[in-house]
């Protein structure tokens, strides 16, 4: 399928400055991301004239063409195109200042977008098996079952290793000497030391109870009570830390040693501060910004009407910049559900999608113009039914400005809702209708489905709102330009 892009692929690669100005090159579920040496020799008009292309984006320190569900297919043919290896033309970071906040949003971005696919297709699952056995029970005593799940929870179990390994990419790191770190955090002996007695423990009130289970030459080894699995800061961390042993290592160590004492100091010095140190330094810090996040949703009366009403509304604010990824899913959603069993933060967001289609699709019945409709159809689809909503928001709701803010002002209905009804998600898995299976809480004597009802209603109320508001308000003559 790359192939049949090979053409866009090469004049993308020619209108951003050419292989020699690219510093690397990645994607997300809609985007090819670069980072350009100098993006003042990239051609925007020129890029967004592209059949295929829907948008240009500068933001982050990165170069985002926007290009939609064929993504995965484009970025395979500028990698072949650029003769690009593993996503990189070369080792040089783009010139030019960058605040604190964009290293930071483009080194979390940049580690998760690789991993989104599994992260995705596995909460898919969880979400599946957890309706199945909610309508029928015996199924979760079936082999077929286990088979199953473990497609659905094998990927968050051994998430750390994942996170390792792409966190070692970003940091230029060896990759297999981050997944070794990252592995050691699952090692089945560590991970059983929590089961047995703690020989102590300190109470930080609302940073939470540590707790230790060994010593090391007297030093405790302070683990959170379920290990490291699933977990998300200490493992980057720990890699980022190993990354810096790694690189002072080679500087001075002879090339005769370096194979294999560079591998063996880096693993040995940054797993065993790692769990001395690292891991219950960021066990606090997720502790912290949990409580944080805890605090905004469960202000008296207001509180979570409002914090769900306000992430709902902005939330396709976010996506326009690519901020969506990087400040809210992650790493917050993915730590709430690893800590505290659910997630309030993207649980607010159900509706947008379910908005933006409604948008699109009032906006589709009331133009008849066909370039339009072929333009709107298929973005409508992409959003409502399957959560991607770039398509959307920058080929039709964004220039048309007012379908744009009806869709965000009904989102944040949705979310009103869902902090309402105290709708939470159990599961990070898909988008779209997909998402709706992420609200079912497969634990007995749980949830079960009310809070996926709730979730139903929230995305019906936003999508109705925004339709009826859409339908009444839509000029097409006036509104005709904005969308070409």
């Amino acid at each position: 399928m790359a192939e049949k892009y090979d053409d866009l692929a090469r004049s993308i690669l020619e209108n951003v400055g050419g292989a020699e100005n690219v510093a690397s090159v990645a994607h997300c579920i809609t985007r090819v991301r670069f980072k350009l040496k100098d993006e003042s020799r990239a051609n925007t008009a020129k890029i967004e004239a592209l059949k295929g292309v829907i948008q240009v984006i500068q933001a982050n320190g990165q170069y985002q063409v926007v290009v939609g569900n064929i993504v995965e297919d484009v970025y395979d043919a500028v990698l072949e195109a650029g003769n690009f290896s593993g996503g990189a033309s070369a080792d040089d970071e783009p010139q030019g200042d960058k605040t604190v906040a964009s290293v930071i949003i483009d080194l979390i971005s940049g580690i998760f977008q690789p991993i989104l696919g599994p992260l995705a297709a596995a909460g898919i699952m969880k979400g599946l098996l957890a309706l199945i056995t909610y309508f029928v029970p015996a199924f979760a005593n079936d082999g077929l079952y286990t088979l199953l799940y473990t497609v659905a929870d094998g990927f968050f179990y051994f998430l750390p290793v994942a996170l390792a390994f792409s966190a070692a990419r970003k940091f230029r790191m060896n990759e297999f000497t981050g997944v070794a770190i990252g592995v050691a955090l699952l090692y089945p002996t560590m991970v059983a030391l929590t089961s047995g007695e703690a020989l102590g423990s300190i109470d930080l009130g609302m940073a939470g109870t540590f707790s230790w289970y060994a010593t090391a030459l007297g030093v405790p080894i302070i683990m959170p009570v379920s290990g490291y699995v699933s977990s998300v800061i200490p493992v980057l961390l720990m890699v980022w830390f190993g990354s810096i042993i790694e690189r002072w290592l080679k500087s001075w160590m002879p090339a005769a040693l370096k194979m294999f004492l560079v591998p063996l100091a880096t693993m040995t010095v940054s797993i065993v501060l790692g769990y001395l140190v690292i891991g219950p330094v960021a066990t606090l810090i997720t502790n912290l910004l949990s409580v944080a996040f805890s605090f905004i949703f469960q202000l008296p009366v207001v509180g979570s009407v409002l914090g769900s009403a306000l992430v709902g509304g902005l939330w396709m604010c976010l996506v326009i910049f690519g901020f969506h990824w990087s400040l809210i899913l992650i790493p917050i959603s993915i730590m709430n559900l690893n800590t505290l069993g659910h997630d309030s933060v993207l649980a607010a967001t159900v509706g947008h999608g379910f908005a933006l289609g409604a948008v699109i699709f009032a906006m589709y019945l009331r133009n008849k113009d066909e370039r339009f409709r072929g333009i709107a159809l298929p973005a409508m689809i992409s959003a409502f039914f399957f959560g991607v909503t770039e398509p959307g928001i920058y080929g039709i709701a964004l220039p048309n400005k007012r379908a744009f803010v009806v869709a965000c002002l009904s989102s944040a209905v949705g979310g009103a809702i869902v902090g309402m009804t105290g709708a939470l998600m159990y599961i990070s898995g898909g988008l779209g209708v997909f998402n709706l299976l992420n609200f079912i809480d497969g634990t007995p004597g749980g949830a079960g489905i009310s809070h996926m009802i709730f979730a139903i209603i929230a995305s019906l109320v936003s999508a109705v709102l925004a339709f009826v508001i859409e339908f009444i308000t839509y000029r097409p003559n006036d509104d005709e330009e904005g969308a070409r």
